[in-house]
């Protein structure tokens, strides 16, 4: 990207803040409470109101700025579904449930993975942006996308800080859940840039931005260093809260993570209902539309989650 390109988009972004009142504050990771980002993802008409490659030209992740109804602005990274709504590396449904098995054993302000939901976007707007693109299913005209918050104040530059683990209680309890929630995905792509670190002193969290390469799925040729669990001591409130998730509750929230119905052709939210069949993934029935973990991955995640919690019982990790 060129210099003068470069900044003309940053002089957008501080121009869109000021407009729009939504100033990034300076002492978070998001431009408003998640609850108001959540509303906006999964419900909310949106305009793109900017939109580029995430990293490299003809990367298929852009990254966007999106106008809502209330003339609020945010980033967005927006990635398209494959033909059919799942593949290796592409899985829209393993970002969805990532983010929603966090709130099993972890509160807003403790959030790793941020707001992440499935939309979908008419087949003739989206050529705007790509010119050979198909829609997502048939009987359709609309490209399926995940859509996840933008963070700010962030490094892609995060190592494990041993030092600081066992020195700075904010920095483990952070880390520690960070961990716990890749070590219960399953995550099986340590690529850099996967894992961020927040850059401001007194919120020393650790996020997983990009999850869908997990839940059992192909490792990736760039590791798997948070797989497993690396940390030697755990939040006491954690615990307690994965304490209380039974295997029914696993089946109940992520059996289904995400919800639609096929309107005039395209793919529009609606509400969770019963899964219509725990065997597959991703599913099409009549003019449904459902994303979702499979019994066998579900049942994957409750045995790791007691192996863990055994592990805790027998003392392998110290309690803070």
């Amino acid at each position: 990207m060129s210099q003068k390109i470069y900044m003309l988009w940053i002089v957008t972004l501080v121009f869109i803040s000021v407009s729009s009142h939504k100033l990034i504050s300076q002492e978070s990771n998001y431009v408003m409470p998640i609850p108001e980002i959540e509303q906006k993802l999964q419900h909310e008409t949106y305009e793109i109101f900017r939109l580029k490659e995430a990293r490299y030209t003809g990367d298929i992740v852009r990254r966007c700025i999106f106008k809502w109804p209330d003339n609020s602005f945010l980033q967005v990274k927006l990635k398209p579904a494959p033909t059919g709504g799942h593949m290796t590396n592409n899985a829209p449904r393993f970002e969805m449930a990532a983010y929603q098995i966090q709130k099993l054993f972890l509160d807003y302000d403790e959030y790793v993975v941020p707001p992440t939901f499935g939309r979908s976007m008419p087949v003739d707007e989206f050529k705007k942006y790509e010119i050979q693109v198909n829609p997502t299913f048939k009987n359709t005209s609309c490209v399926f996308i995940v859509l996840q918050c933008w963070l700010e104040n962030v490094d892609t530059e995060f190592k494990f800080d041993k030092k600081r683990f066992e020195t700075d209680s904010v920095y483990a309890r952070n880390l520690a859940n960070m961990n716990i929630l890749t070590y219960l995905i399953e995550h099986n792509d340590s690529n850099k840039g996967n894992f961020l670190i927040s850059t401001l002193p007194d919120v020393p969290k650790v996020f997983s931005v990009d999850n869908g390469m997990a839940f059992g799925s192909r490792e990736s040729r760039r590791g798997t260093e948070w797989r497993d669990m690396k940390v030697s001591k755990l939040p006491v409130s954690t615990v307690e809260k994965l304490r209380k998730i039974t295997s029914a509750t696993l089946h109940e929230k992520l059996g289904v993570v995400g919800q639609y119905q096929i309107v005039d052709g395209q793919v529009l939210p609606d509400d969770v209902s019963e899964n219509l069949d725990a065997k597959k993934g991703v599913r099409v029935a009549g003019a449904k539309v459902q994303f979702g973990l499979t019994d066998i991955e579900i049942d994957a995640i409750d045995k790791r989650l007691q192996k863990l919690m055994k592990q805790i019982d027998d003392g392998k990790y110290t309690l803070f």
